[in-house]
């Protein structure tokens, strides 16, 4: 199925009986496979708006985030969102899977950037929230429920989003160490500085890492600068700032993709025990969100001794990820999450038992 409209994809959804898969550029493959038909978004692939005074644009969910990018550049804008470079990945996968970059340290995530959302339920009801309104659902923000569900609650059809100013003058501060404690306090400590960075990431692979900090704007050289003399106080080692810095976070954010992927979502303060994994790690310092690069057989270990961090099984070979996606959820937000898909999805048409708990 590869309607070419929302009202179209409402329409085969109340017409089609049994599962679905929603299947935007089929770039994350990410949760148990499972059985259904395939609902492709590639028909769905306009950008409806973009209102450049505003700072806003609406966009269907198949519009290849990278097609999107192009167009927002082209006026000195930026959708500010920066997961791993693929020309097939879709603004609508990239909303499911709740996916980002190292920009998610100032701007958050999709979820943060989201100002309307259609969506196309089971029953073939288009439902909106937010901007463009054809049909409200009382009581629900569309957009930050359907952020990270996984294609399990409906189809997202089209979204709203605010827009940033694209500014193409960047310098990143970087500070080395192999004492995960000090890299640790060192990222708390530049985090709770009025810094305005656009990222603070770590990277880490084989006993030792670095903190990256990154600016942008007419200042963003003398601002790294300053980042690196905090670093040396804070007692990092060869504390640099680099100004041609694009391959450095070209590397973070490829890093977050492999053979073998745990997404941990944590807090600020667990860097230091994501580092004693021994596991090969790049990640969000400031925000607490890390992504672990593990061998299959190790999943199971680095869980346990991550526990009771939530750790997602992202990439990974389809038999594993079938049986141990997702950690096991505490009952009470599971028991929420039952009565959501409840409510938006009551015929388990939309991926049944791919979602946390076999939901």
């Amino acid at each position: 199925m590869k309607p070419s409209t929302p009202e179209e994809a409402a329409a085969l959804l109340r017409e089609h009986e049994g599962p679905v898969r929603p299947r935007g550029g089929g770039t994350k493959p990410w949760g148990p496979d499972g059985e259904g038909a395939v609902l492709e978004t590639g028909g769905l692939d306009r950008i409806v708006e973009h209102n450049v005074g505003d700072f806003t644009a609406v966009l269907e969910a198949g519009v290849p985030l990278a097609t999107a990018q192009e167009t927002f550049a082209a006026e000195g804008q930026m959708l500010a969102l920066d997961p791993p470079a693929d020309p097939r990945a879709t603004v609508g996968g990239a909303m499911a899977t709740n996916d980002s970059g190292p920009l998610r340290h100032r701007y958050g995530s999709l979820r943060d950037l989201v100002v309307g959302t259609t969506v196309a339920l089971s029953d073939g009801t288009l439902a909106t929230s937010g901007g463009r309104v054809i049909k409200n659902v009382a009581g629900y923000d569309l957009g930050k429920l359907f952020c990270g569900s996984f294609g399990t609650l409906g189809l997202i059809a089209r979204v709203a989003v605010r827009l940033h100013p694209l500014v193409p003058e960047t310098a990143t501060a970087t500070g080395a160490g192999d004492d995960p404690g000090r890299l640790g306090a060192a990222a708390a400590a530049l985090a709770a500085r009025p810094l305005e960075a656009d990222c603070l990431d770590l990277d880490w692979d084989g006993g030792a890492g670095r903190l990256l900090v990154r600016f942008a704007g007419a200042a963003a050289a003398d601002q790294a600068a300053s980042a690196a003399r905090a670093m040396r106080e804070l007692g990092l080692e060869d504390a640099a700032v680099r100004e041609d810095d694009d391959d450095l976070w070209d590397a973070q954010r490829a890093a977050q993709r492999g053979t073998c992927v745990l997404k941990v979502s944590g807090r600020i303060t667990d860097l230091p025990a994501v580092c004693r994994t021994g596991a090969r790690a790049v990640g969000r310092a400031g925000v607490g969100l890390f992504w672990l690069q593990v061998a299959p057989e190790q999943v199971a270990e680095v869980r346990d001794a991550l526990s009771p961090r939530a750790c997602t099984l992202l990439d990974a070979p389809a038999a594993l990820r079938s049986q141990t996606t997702w950690a096991a959820p505490d009952p009470g937000a599971l028991a929420v999450m039952a009565r959501l898909k409840q409510r938006f999805d009551p015929e388990r048409a939309f991926r049944p038992g791919a979602f946390v708990g076999g939901l």
